[in-house]
């Protein structure tokens, strides 16, 4: 990790200012991976990044600002990757970049279930800092101004918790493995979103 010195990890001095911030992160995620959050405590952070139990409160004053920072950042990645499937999708017409949007959404959820469950299914665990906020009203934005894009201003808000709660719906089920395998394996998730997409298309 730049920035370390070549002192042994389990040396809480082994880093630099601002690293252990960073450690704290890395592994916090890790742990949020295997564990169920019940299970995730500062402590628990500290004994994996190898420093003492008092040190991550330097950084973060209780678990709940550990877990939203973790938060905040998965949203920030979540904004990324949304828009990136969007501008690659091969029909740049509004209704494809929403598909595309869609599809990267559930891919997302998929492979980072425990930053997605931080996300949304599981805030009450988070403090509500204003890195969060700001990072989950901007997911909010990308998606209200996508779905602008296809029925305008006026019909955006309905339009965007139609569809947020399309994909969301189907995050859940999908990660919750309460999908038949069938269908999971299936088209029918793609399908299933390009008919809220024509539903709020209807709508205008």
């Amino acid at each position: 990790m730049q920035g370390m010195t070549n002192a042994p990890s389990t040396s809480p001095g082994s880093y630099h200012h601002g690293d252990l911030r960073e450690e704290l992160l890395r592994v916090g995620e890790l742990a949020l991976e295997e564990l169920s959050v019940g299970q995730v405590t500062l402590r628990e952070i500290a004994r994996r990044a190898g420093v003492s139990h008092a040190a991550p409160r330097h950084h973060f004053p209780t678990l709940g600002d550990l877990l939203g920072e973790i938060a905040a950042r998965g949203f920030e990645r979540f904004v990324s990757v949304l828009e990136l499937a969007a501008a690659s999708s091969e029909q740049q017409t509004a209704e494809a970049r929403l598909l595309a949007m869609g599809q990267a959404y559930l891919a997302f959820a998929h492979a980072h279930p425990a930053v997605y469950g931080l996300m949304f299914g599981k805030s009450e665990q988070c403090a509500p800092t204003p890195h969060l906020q700001q990072a989950g009203n901007a997911a909010w934005r990308q998606l209200e101004t996508a779905v602008a894009d296809l029925v305008g201003t006026q019909q955006a808000m309905s339009g965007a918790l139609t569809m947020w709660a399309t994909v969301h719906g189907l995050a859940m089920l999908m990660m919750e493995s309460r999908l038949p395998p069938a269908i999971a394996n299936s088209p029918a998730p793609a399908h299933a979103l390009r008919a809220a997409i024509l539903g709020i298309k209807a709508s205008r």
